[in-house]
């Protein structure tokens, strides 16, 4: 079975992380999540309900039933966005990110 950049669930740096910070692209360094948006939905990725206005794309998939999510500023991937899932969250979306493709910078900084 193939993963997305050949991380299996559960095994990224950030999936059961839950400092308080920013999360960023690793790209380009955008903000991209606030860290009190981070929820964890036992998926085995790091789960976002809402990115930071302006920094993410959003383009449908060709089956309808995910939508692929990318850095605004550099077009990175990010990973998909879920909707009606039923986690209870405010936008109940599941921003399901890839640790790869994000950076964390602490509030403690």
């Amino acid at each position: 079975m193939q993963f997305l950049h050949g991380l299996k669930p559960g095994t990224g740096e950030y999936n059961k992380f839950f400092e308080e910070g920013i999360f960023s692209c690793v790209g380009c360094k955008t903000p991209l999540y606030k860290s009190t948006t981070k929820f964890d939905p036992g998926c085995g990725w790091p789960a976002f309900f809402e990115g930071l206005p302006g920094a993410i794309n959003r383009t449908p998939g060709p089956d309808g039933r995910r939508t692929e999510i990318t850095c605004a500023a550099c077009d990175g991937h990010l990973g998909h966005v879920f909707k009606g899932e039923g986690y209870g969250t405010p936008t109940d979306e599941r921003h399901c990110v890839n640790s790869v493709s994000i950076i964390f910078n602490s509030a403690k900084s």
